[in-house]
């Protein structure tokens, strides 16, 4: 079994019983360390953090290539399971991919509410996604953007720390595809709070997303959308992270309270 990349391996931070807890999940080829500085505020804040890996990340790329979107749903399954012992009340916190399974899970766990941050609707349209499986036996991996690797990021010490698979594996977005397509099923049918966070200067998954969305989300008990600015992508580790931790924390105490 291959072992976990140095520095990206799950945690949990233990905090005051009476208040929620929070299930933290990282992006699509991403790892727990996405996640961690975001888990350790909270945690100062007095909220139990519990930051798994989804299935196939944070090892190596073949890994993620064997793993179905069902895999990382049932990752995500086991954390909020773990996460049940410490509170009654949980919070689903995602980035990216984590987003989309965060807002699935919403509807098939007693969750009390969803914080999704550059989350994507559905990928840009494109012709090959419908022979997906069987490029991806020929091309294993693509490029992840045009650019040359952290050219987006504001905070550059931090994407030097920054930790995931260097290419897209081929196959993992045919699972990734799938995923979204559950996800925007279930969007109608969420109806806990959920607070939606995106840069405008995100060139992965365009602002846009959010907007499609906060419009399908029409039953949650109550949904917010906060913009940002100076940061990339993964919002949890650049530039303006301290404006996502502190929305985060704001949204918890707002509308979940005390356990």
């Amino acid at each position: 079994m291959p072992q976990i990349i140095a520095t990206a391996e799950p945690f949990l931070l233990l905090g005051d019983r009476s208040k929620p807890a929070c299930l933290l999940v990282h992006g699509f080829t991403g790892t727990p360390k996405e996640m961690r500085w975001m888990g350790e505020y909270l945690n100062q804040n007095g909220y139990t953090c519990l930051g798994i890996r989804l299935a196939g990340h944070a090892t190596d790329p073949e890994d993620m290539i064997r793993s179905n979107w069902t895999d990382w749903v049932a990752s995500v399954e086991d954390g909020f399971s773990l996460l049940r012992d410490s509170s009654d009340a949980v919070f689903l916190v995602g980035l990216s991919m984590g987003g989309v399974l965060s807002l699935l899970m919403s509807t098939r766990a007693n969750v009390n509410g969803v914080v999704a941050m550059s989350t994507p609707y559905k990928l840009p349209d494109d012709p090959r996604l419908r022979h997906i499986d069987w490029i991806a036996k020929m091309i294993p991996y693509m490029p992840k953007s045009n650019e040359e690797p952290g050219a987006s990021w504001f905070d550059k010490e931090a994407w030097k720390d920054h930790i995931s698979y260097p290419q897209n594996p081929v196959r993992s977005i045919g699972q990734l595809n799938k995923l979204l397509g559950e996800m925007r099923a279930a969007l109608p049918k969420i109806n806990v709070p959920v607070l939606l966070m995106h840069s405008k200067d995100d060139r992965y998954v365009s602002p846009e997303n959010m907007e499609m969305i906060f419009e399908d989300l029409k039953n949650a008990s109550d949904r917010t959308k906060v913009y940002l600015t100076g940061s990339s992508h993964v919002v949890t580790r650049d530039a303006a992270r301290r404006q996502v931790f502190e929305s985060a924390l704001e949204f918890i105490r707002r509308v979940g309270g005390q356990a």
